[in-house]
C-alpha cells in the first residue's frame, strides 16, 4: 500500500469501510451461529438460555429426530419441487419476456406498450383474496402449480435480463443475421451464451425466493402434507410447543432434547442448502447486478 502511494484520508476511508462491512457481516452470520449453537446443546442448556455463540453439552439428537420425521422430509420434497419447477418456469419466461423488449421500437413497435404493462404490473396486484379465488376456482389448491404460477413472471428479472441484453454488442446479432441465423437462433446460440452472468444471478434470485417463500403455502395449502418446507418450519416456530405433532413413540425422545433445539435444527438445516449454494454463484451474482444495472 505504501508504495502505491496512498493518501492517509484514503487509508482512513479504506479502514473505515473495512470495518463497517465487517460488523454487518458479522450482524449476519453470529444469528445462524447461534441457531447451530442451540441445535447441539442439551435440553437444559437451551430451555435456560444458556447458550450463545458455542454449544453447551453437545448433542447431535435433536437433528436425528428431526431428520427421522416423515412431516419434515415430504415439506422438504415439495420445496424442492418448487425450487426446480418454479425457477425453470421464470427462467423461461425472463428470458423470453426480455429478449423482445430489449430490441428498439423500429424493431419492435408494441415493445412500449408491453413495457408499461409490465411496469404497471410490478406496482399493482390483484390481491390477495382475488388471487385465492382464482386459484380455488382453477382447481390448483395444493398443488406444485399454486406456488409457482402466480410469480411466473418475476419483473425486477425481466428488468435486469432486458437491461443486460441491451448491453451485448449489435454487430453480434447482424453477424448472426448475415450468417442465416434467425431469431430464435440468435437468441439461443448469441445472446444466451453473452448472458451467462445474467442469467445465473436470475436464477440465484428465482431459487431464494422459491426456497424461502412461506406465505403463499399458508394461502394455497389445506393440508400439512402439501405444505412448503417454510411453511411446515413456520408453523412448527408459531405453535408453543412441538408436542402438538408428536406421536407416542416421540415421548420418549422429548425427556432428551426441548422443542427449542428441534426449532433450531430445523431452521439450520432449511437455510443449509442456499448457504451451500450461495458461494459458487456469487462471483456471477455480483457480476450481473452491476452490468445489468447500467443502463435503464
Amino acid at each position: 500500500m505504501k508504495g502505491i502511494g496512498m493518501s492517509r484520508g484514503r487509508r482512513v476511508f479504506l479502514s473505515v469501510n473495512v470495518g463497517m462491512l465487517f460488523t454487518i457481516a458479522l450482524l449476519c452470520v453470529l444469528p445462524l451461529v447461534h441457531v447451530f449453537a442451540v441445535s447441539l446443546s442439551d435440553k437444559a442448556s437451551a430451555a435456560g438460555g444458556l447458550v450463545t455463540l458455542w454449544p453447551i453439552n453437545y448433542t447431535s439428537k435433536a437433528y436425528a429426530y428431526v431428520l427421522g420425521k416423515p412431516s419434515f422430509w415430504t415439506s422438504m420434497g415439495v420445496t424442492i419441487r418448487r425450487v426446480v419447477v418454479g425457477s425453470a418456469i421464470n427462467m423461461t419466461l425472463t428470458v423470453m419476456c426480455a429478449y423482445p423488449l430489449s430490441k428498439g421500437r423500429e424493431k419492435f413497435r408494441a415493445r412500449g406498450i408491453f413495457a408499461w404493462f409490465f411496469f404497471f404490473s410490478s406496482l399493482f396486484s390483484g390481491g390477495l383474496i382475488p388471487g385465492y379465488i382464482l386459484v380455488s376456482s382453477l382447481k390448483l389448491m395444493d398443488t406444485i402449480w399454486a406456488l409457482v404460477l402466480p410469480g411466473a413472471v418475476p419483473i425486477f428479472n425481466v428488468i435486469l435480463m432486458l437491461n443486460f441484453f441491451r448491453q451485448i454488442p449489435t454487430e453480434l446479432e447482424e453477424a448472426a443475421a448475415i450468417d442465416g441465423t434467425g431469431i430464435w437462433k440468435t437468441l439461443f446460440l448469441v445472446y444466451i451464451p453473452c448472458s451467462l452472468p445474467s442469467i445465473a444471478t436470475v436464477a440465484l434470485f428465482s431459487i431464494v425466493h422459491h426456497w424461502n417463500s412461506y406465505f403463499d403455502g399458508m394461502i394455497f395449502s389445506n393440508f400439512p402434507s402439501s405444505y412448503p418446507l417454510q411453511t411446515y418450519l413456520r408453523t412448527v416456530l408459531v405453535s408453543t410447543s412441538v408436542t402438538t405433532t408428536m406421536s407416542g413413540d416421540d415421548w420418549k425422545m422429548l425427556q432428551e432434547i426441548s422443542d427449542r433445539t428441534i426449532k433450531s435444527s430445523q431452521i439450520f438445516i432449511a437455510a443449509l442448502p442456499i448457504l451451500a449454494v450461495y458461494p459458487f454463484l456469487q462471483k456471477y451474482f455480483v457480476k450481473g447486478i452491476t452490468i445489468g444495472s447500467v443502463k435503464g
